[in-house]
Order: C-alpha cells, then sequence, then structure tokens
C-alpha cells in the first residue's frame, strides 16, 4: 500500500537533506514531498526578520492544502518536530502518521530557548557573543 509522505527538516537545512530517504520511499511506490522552509537552505534569499515558527507551519500547511494531500505520514527532524506539531494543530483530518524522528516533540507553551536552554544565563560569554552580533545586526530574533 502507498502511502503520501511529508518530510519536514530541522533549522539548518533543506528540504535536499531528504533526498536519500525521499529517493527510496519513491522508489517504493511512495508519493514524497520534501519542502524547504522559507529563509532557509536554497531558500535563505527570503530570510527576513518577520520569518518565525508560523511562516514555517503555514509552508506545510499551505504545500498539504495546495497538493490536496490527505492519509499523510507527517515525519519532522529536529527543529522540524515543532512545525509537524503546528500543522498537525490545523490538518489533522489530513494526517494518518505523525513521527517525530530525532525531534522536538513540544508541549503547548515550549520554545526552543525554553527547550535547550540556548537563553539561560550560565551559557559562557564566548557562546553569547555571537547570538549577540547576529541579534545587533538584525539577523536573530526571539518570539
Amino acid at each position: 500500500m502507498a502511502h503520501t509522505f511529508v518530510l519536514v527538516h530541522g533549522a539548518w537545512h533543506g528540504g535536499w537533506c531528504w533526498r536519500r530517504v525521499a529517493d527510496r520511499l519513491r522508489h517504493d511506490g511512495h508519493a514524497v514531498f520534501a519542502p524547504t522552509l522559507t529563509g532557509l537552505g536554497e531558500r535563505s534569499h527570503l530570510l527576513e526578520p518577520g520569518i518565525d515558527l508560523a511562516t514555517h507551519v503555514a509552508d506545510v500547511v499551505n504545500l498539504m492544502q495546495s497538493e490536496r494531500l490527505s492519509e499523510v505520514v507527517l515525519c519532522g527532524h529536529s527543529y522540524g518536530g515543532f512545525v509537524i506539531s503546528g500543522v498537525a494543530e490545523q490538518m489533522s483530518a489530513a494526517i494518518r502518521a505523525i513521527v517525530f524522528l530525532d525531534a522536538f516533540l513540544p508541549q503547548s507553551g515550549d520554545t526552543i530557548l525554553k527547550l535547550t536552554g540556548a537563553g539561560h544565563h550560565s551559557r559562557s560569554a564566548a557562546a553569547r557573543r555571537p547570538r549577540r552580533a547576529a541579534a545587533a545586526g538584525g539577523g536573530v530574533r526571539r518570539q
């Protein structure tokens, strides 16, 4: 029985990172969609301060709606766990299964900073310096 897979990459990747998995799934007769989220991977030229989790959820929701996908196996890796959680809230009727592949499994109200401790005061000054520089230049935005 063939299935439809939507594969969502992590924060520092693009849809291309699923190529080997997608090739194998397609070889077995499955339909596979591996979108690159706005502002990441080969779409990095679209990066701007307003892009956030809601943008990435909308990327996947819009894909599923425009392709009229149903009975989807939705898989997210790393940060993709946040994305697929948001997609599941909006598209539950179109989802057959959800797979968190080495991914964040957020609860209501969780953030990346909360789950990773990235905003914790104990981080070293050396680790904070690049984030401060990026934030000063408008390259980092906290939600």
